[in-house]
């Protein structure tokens, strides 16, 4: 059966320990609305809103810069990806060029083995699927979640990627990425249920925006509630007593009454 929001939109199985009902709940009930309102009303005045685009790259670029990205520091993907650039002067010759010296070339990033194949595949299947063109510019005239569902289908791009794609490239369409700072946060505040996985938490925590909202004020939810992450709301020992959420959120509530049962550290910071 599949979960359905009131926006239509489905969602995969509850991950195990949760109830449909539980999944429900936090999907359908209107205060969770009211809830991520007021956390994007807070953090936008304490981070400052709208918040300025961090990167200009087109899609294709911003693809392989996501990909470099995953469960690695901002710092080291920025690295190999510059690196990837200076060394190849086309996505082109990236694909061609013998995986181990791909794999060399971004070796600042995690898992360098496994990212450089994978980029190449991608690169592969787009340049197939376009006639030999390596560009996905035309992803700009179509909807949403057409273009997310294209990127999905590219091995190993999920939800977090196509969703920078969209947002972070220069196409500044609208959609919400969910990395681990932000992931953390929504589940320590409680809009989303503590167990669910990254994945399905986009959706759910895209349904809780207004659906009037532009790219930049999805892409400043995004950047504030991340932010947060990094600076506050960390992985290990996070400074609740200086959190402007803190009355929104139970987690930080528990812990600094004392409560020893609670989870601090749900899961890795790794962006």
């Amino acid at each position: 059966m599949a979960i359905m929001t009131k926006r239509s939109k489905s969602h995969p199985t509850p991950p195990s320990g949760l109830s449909l009902g539980h999944l429900l709940t936090h999907d359908l009930d209107d205060s969770l609305e009211a809830k991520a309102l007021e956390v994007h009303r807070r953090l936008c005045k304490e981070y400052g809103c709208p918040i300025t685009y961090f990167h200009t790259l087109d899609p294709l670029d911003e693809l392989v810069s996501a990909m470099l990205s995953h469960r690695t520091l901002n710092r080291d993907s920025t690295q190999a990806f510059r690196a990837l650039r200076a060394r190849f002067s086309t996505w082109a010759e990236v694909r061609d060029a013998p995986t181990a010296d791909v794999e060399e070339t971004i070796a600042a990033c995690t898992w360098p083995e496994q990212k450089a194949p994978r980029i190449q595949a991608v690169l592969r299947e787009i340049a197939a699927r376009g006639n030999g063109e390596l560009s996905l510019d035309f992803l700009r005239d179509w909807p949403v979640d057409k273009a997310r569902a294209w990127l999905e289908s590219l091995p190993g791009v999920g939800p977090k990627t196509s969703a920078a794609v969209i947002s972070f490239s220069t196409m500044r369409g609208k959609a919400l990425p969910v990395d681990s700072h932000h992931h953390r946060v929504a589940a320590r505040v409680g809009l989303i249920p503590e167990g669910l996985a990254v994945g399905p938490a986009h959706r759910v925590l895209e349904a809780q925006l207004p659906e009037d909202w532009d790219a930049q004020l999805v892409y400043d939810n995004h950047q504030v509630i991340m932010r947060h992450g990094k600076q506050v709301c960390t992985w290990r020992d996070p400074q609740c007593r200086r959190c402007v959420l803190l009355d929104l959120c139970p987690h930080g509530q528990a812990r600094l009454a004392g409560d020893h049962e609670i989870n601090d550290a749900p899961g890795p910071s790794t962006l």
